[in-house]
C-alpha cells in the first residue's frame, strides 16, 4: 500500500465509529439527516456533526446536497456498502452468539430461487435439520435482482437457485449443483393437453405465468417468443411464488414454464402435467452463489456441505 491508503486505513481503524456508520447508512436510505437522526434518537445538529466528521477524517466529499435531499457521492456509495457488510457481519455474530448461548446450533439466511425452491431446498433442510435440530435457517424468496445486492451486503448468506448469466459476479463466487431443464405445464385437465405437440401459436391461445421480468429465464423467454414469431402472451401474470403459481394453473386455464423439478410432485399426483411443448431454452445450471470474501461460520460451512451431498445424489 503507498502511503496514502496506509493513512485512510489508519482513519478507519482509529476514528470509525459504528454510530457513524449506522448514521451513513440512515441517510443513505432516507436522503435526509433529519429523517435518519429521528430513526436513531439523535439531534440533527449531532448528526450533522457526525457526517461532517466522517468527510474531514476521509478528506472526501460523502453525499451532495440537492433538491432530492442527501445523495450519496461515489465516495460515501463505496462507504455505505462496506458499512452495510460491516453491520450486518456484526449482527449476524451477535445472534450466533445468542444462539450459542441459548444452546441453538447457530443461523444462517438462504436466499431461494423458484428453481431450488420447490423440491431440492426442502430435501436439504429436512435432512440437515434432522442431523443439526439446533440450526436455526431463515428463507428469503426472490429473484437474483434482489437476492444478490441482499448477498453482497451481508443481509443473505447463501443463495441457491439458477445461476444467472454474465451477471452479478462482483464480488461474488457460483458453484454448480446440478443442471435443470425447462419445461411447460398446465393442470391436468388443460384444453392444450388435446394437441399433439401444439406449436407457440396453439399456446398464445391462453394466459401465461411468466417469470419477471428481471429474470434470466424470462430474458430467455422473451426471446423464444420472437424467435418463434409468436409475439407475447395476450397477457399473464409474474410470479416467482410457486404456491401463487400453483395455485393459478389448478384453478385455470393458465400456463406456466419451470424448471422441469419444481412441479414434479404435482405432476406425479396429476394435478399438474406438462404440455407436449419442447421449450426451447438450453439447460441451465443450478447452483449456488456466496461472497467471495466471506469467512464461512460453522453453520453456513454445515448448509453448504448438505447441498453438496444432495446434489451428488441426485447425480447419481
Amino acid at each position: 500500500m503507498n502511503r496514502t491508503q496506509i493513512r485512510i486505513v489508519e482513519r478507519v481503524l482509529t476514528r470509525l465509529k459504528l454510530k457513524q456508520l449506522r448514521l451513513l447508512v440512515a441517510v443513505g436510505e432516507r436522503h435526509s439527516i433529519l429523517h435518519a437522526a429521528q430513526a436513531l434518537n439523535m439531534s440533527q445538529p449531532a448528526a450533522t456533526k457526525l457526517i461532517k466528521d466522517l468527510e474531514l477524517d476521509f478528506d472526501v466529499q460523502l453525499f451532495d446536497r440537492t433538491n432530492r435531499g442527501m445523495v450519496p457521492t461515489v465516495f460515501g456509495a463505496a462507504l455505505i456498502r462496506h458499512g452495510k457488510l460491516i453491520l450486518a457481519q456484526i449482527s449476524h455474530a451477535a445472534q450466533e452468539l445468542d444462539d450459542l448461548n441459548e444452546g441453538n446450533g447457530g443461523r444462517v439466511v438462504v436466499g431461494t430461487l423458484l428453481a431450488a425452491s420447490a423440491e431440492f431446498l426442502p430435501r436439504v433442510l429436512t435432512r440437515l435439520l434432522t442431523d443439526k435440530p439446533g440450526l436455526v435457517v431463515k428463507l428469503v424468496e426472490g429473484t437474483n435482482e434482489v437476492l444478490m445486492p441482499a448477498l453482497r451486503s451481508g443481509d443473505v448468506d447463501l443463495v441457491v437457485g439458477r445461476l444467472p448469466m454474465h451477471r452479478h459476479r462482483a464480488e461474488i463466487v457460483q458453484e454448480r449443483l446440478f443442471d435443470e431443464e425447462v419445461i411447460c405445464v398446465a393442470r391436468s385437465d388443460h384444453p392444450v393437453h388435446r394437441h399433439a405437440a401444439p406449436a407457440l401459436t396453439d399456446l398464445m391461445e391462453y394466459p401465461w405465468i411468466l417469470p419477471p421480468a428481471e429474470t434470466t429465464l424470462r430474458r430467455q423467454l422473451d426471446q423464444v417468443f420472437v424467435d418463434l414469431g409468436g409475439g407475447a402472451p395476450p397477457y399473464a401474470v409474474e410470479s416467482v411464488s410457486y404456491l401463487a403459481n400453483r395455485g393459478l394453473l389448478v384453478g385455470s386455464d393458465m400456463l406456466a414454464v419451470m424448471p422441469a423439478h419444481v412441479p414434479r410432485h404435482d405432476i406425479s399426483a396429476g394435478t399438474l402435467s406438462r404440455v407436449d411443448w419442447q421449450v426451447p431454452i438450453p439447460i441451465g445450471p443450478v447452483g449456488l452463489s456466496m461472497r467471495k470474501s466471506a469467512s464461512l461460520s460453522p453453520s453456513v460451512a454445515g448448509v453448504l456441505d448438505a447441498l453438496r451431498k444432495e446434489a451428488a445424489q441426485m447425480a447419481r
